[in-house]
């Protein structure tokens, strides 16, 4: 038989049974449909996540005080031998391969600007929060890189604080009081938007030195360091762990680089991705059992044509590959259009809901088609087999 014939004549018993081969192509549709659907949704939550911890630049570690052999909150207050101070602060900025130290100390506390009052985030912070944070000034400047002990009370808004506060009006150079000690505004910082739940614009900055004395605290929360590109975060990691050994005498202090805090969510979120796409794996393999079912079904039904064809010199081969040839039609066809549905729905699912993001793995999205193929081949097997084992007399006299 040649491969024209052979191609004729699997389309027309396609077309021949529409009804039956829209049902079995379906199964398999809805199959590579909830695939790639599902691992767009996982796709596409993977990168905001990353994103979320990757807006502020990915050459950085973290220094908390207190030694933690897990990930715990960053922030937290820890007794410890030694505090984390601004002194270690400056010492670590010393550490060849570190472009930027920015100390950090977190409180809530109200801010006030004539009869306006608003409790927010207070963040008591470096100069050098800008490059190391990459968040930039909307208007105005940042805090000037003043001696860290005798910072001058100079305060940066967030954008909602300085709505609140002042509307309209220009906040530069006006006077705010923070947990009632005065301060003069130097600046507004551009819109960052949330992270992880903790709105950036609903913030004030500090000096750190004057933040510690506000919120009574001796030690710092965490110092970021930013380090160069060209340089390797575990020596970094190494030599911030060697130099405060040094100075506080133990290892009173936890390092968090960005690459293991990446590799860690990367880790959960593959997982998710591959759980998400093995929900809709389930789908397929009920559509190969549709495809079995049906392929059974048409060979039951098509034993005269059986019979005909190896009565004229049909092989086997040739009646085996017929009907394999028809199952992985109709399962490539039900995996194109499954294919069609998931990614038009993937980015229906986008503009309808803007604020779950989804992105279509193509590479899985193909994975799902090729598995679409082999399911109909395995499905398939079976009953082309007997189907090619036949007896053409039999058939014929059966029929």
């Amino acid at each position: 038989m040649r491969a024209p014939d052979f191609l004729k004549l699997t389309l027309s018993t396609v077309l021949a049974y529409r009804m039956r081969s829209f049902l079995t192509a379906l199964g398999i549709a809805v199959g590579i449909a909830a695939v790639v659907l599902l691992t767009s949704i996982g796709e596409g939550v993977r990168r905001y996540m990353l994103a979320e911890f990757t807006q502020f630049g990915t050459h950085l570690v973290a220094v908390t005080p207190g030694k933690s052999t897990t990930f715990g909150m960053s922030g937290a207050i820890i007794n410890n031998v030694r505090p984390l101070s601004l002194d270690d602060a400056e010492a670590l900025g010393r550490i060849p391969g570190v472009e930027a130290v920015a100390p950090m100390v977190q409180g809530n506390a109200a801010i006030e600007r004539g009869k306006r009052t608003r409790r927010t985030a207070v963040y008591g912070v470096g100069a050098a929060i800008p490059q190391v944070w990459q968040m930039d000034a909307a208007s105005g400047r940042f805090l000037p890189d003043d001696p860290p002990r005798y910072a001058r009370a100079f305060a940066v808004l967030g954008g909602k604080v300085r709505d609140e506060l002042f509307g309209d009006a220009n906040p530069l150079g006006e006077k705010v009081r923070i947990g009632g000690e005065s301060f003069r505004v130097i600046g507004v910082m551009e819109p960052k938007g949330q992270m992880l739940g903790f709105d950036l614009d609903d913030a004030v900055y500090i000096p750190a030195h004057k933040a510690m004395a506000l919120f009574n605290q001796e030690t710092l929360m965490e110092v970021d360091l930013l380090y160069a590109a060209d340089s390797d975060s575990a020596d970094i990691a190494d030599a911030v762990k060697d130099l405060l050994k040094r100075r506080h005498g133990s290892e009173d202090f936890t390092i968090i680089t960005q690459d293991q805090m990446l590799e860690t969510l990367g880790s959960v979120l593959n997982i998710l991705t591959l759980a998400v796409g093995a929900l809709g794996g389930i789908s397929l393999l009920v559509g190969g059992v549709g495809i079995l079912t049906i392929m059974t079904i048409s060979v039951n039904e098509r034993v005269a044509e059986v019979g005909l064809l190896r009565a004229i010199g049909a092989r086997k081969r040739q009646v085996l590959w017929l009907f394999l040839g028809e199952a992985m039609t109709l399962s490539v066809l039900g995996g194109l259009a499954g294919l069609t549905l998931g990614a038009g729905g993937a980015w229906l699912i986008g503009l309808a809901v803007p604020a779950l993001p989804t992105h279509t793995p193509w590479d899985y999205a193909l994975l799902s088609l090729a598995v679409s193929a082999l399911i109909g081949l395995t499905a398939g097997v079976a009953p082309a087999w007997r189907a090619a084992r036949l007896d053409p007399i039999e058939a014929l006299r059966g029929e």
